[in-house]
C-alpha cells in the first residue's frame, strides 16, 4: 500500500509525481529543486538553492511525521560538480551524523534551470 505525503510548505509537484510516498516504514521523497513554495519561483544562486532544497525536503519529511535525521539515502544532482563542497557544507546544517548514504551526479541540466536537485529516502522503523 502507498500513501501520498504532501506539504504546503514545499513546492507543489510540477509534473506527474507526488512530493513523497510512504510504503511501509519507508518514505520516498521526490527530487526537490530550489523553488520557493510560496512563489513557485527558483531562488537565486547556488547557496540559496541548496538551502531551499533542504528546507523543501525537511518540510516534506515533517509532513510524513519524520525529520531529515531519518534519511538513509540521498541523491544529489548538480549541473556543476564544482559546487559539491558547498553541498557538503550546507547539508551539515540540516542533516547530522550518522549521515545518509549518498551519491552525487553531474548532469547537463535540471528542471526550470535549477543548479541542484536532491531526493531522499527516509526510514521510520
Amino acid at each position: 500500500m502507498k500513501t501520498v505525503i504532501q506539504s504546503s510548505d514545499a513546492p507543489a509537484a510540477i509534473g506527474t509525481y507526488s512530493q513523497a510516498l510512504r510504503a511501509g516504514d519507508t518514505v520516498y521523497v521526490s527530487g526537490q529543486i530550489g523553488l520557493d513554495p510560496a512563489s513557485m519561483q527558483l531562488v537565486d544562486g547556488i547557496e540559496n538553492q541548496i538551502h531551499r532544497v533542504f528546507k523543501n525536503l525537511a518540510a516534506i519529511a515533517k509532513a510524513s511525521g519524520l525529520g531529515l535525521d531519518r534519511a538513509v539515502r540521498m541523491t544529489v544532482y548538480l549541473t556543476d560538480l564544482g559546487h559539491f563542497s558547498k553541498v557538503n557544507e550546507i547539508m551539515a546544517q540540516y542533516v547530522g551524523q550518522p549521515y545518509p548514504s549518498r551519491a552525487a551526479i553531474g548532469v547537463a541540466s535540471l528542471p526550470r534551470g535549477a543548479l541542484v536537485e536532491i531526493d531522499c529516502v527516509l526510514y521510520s522503523g
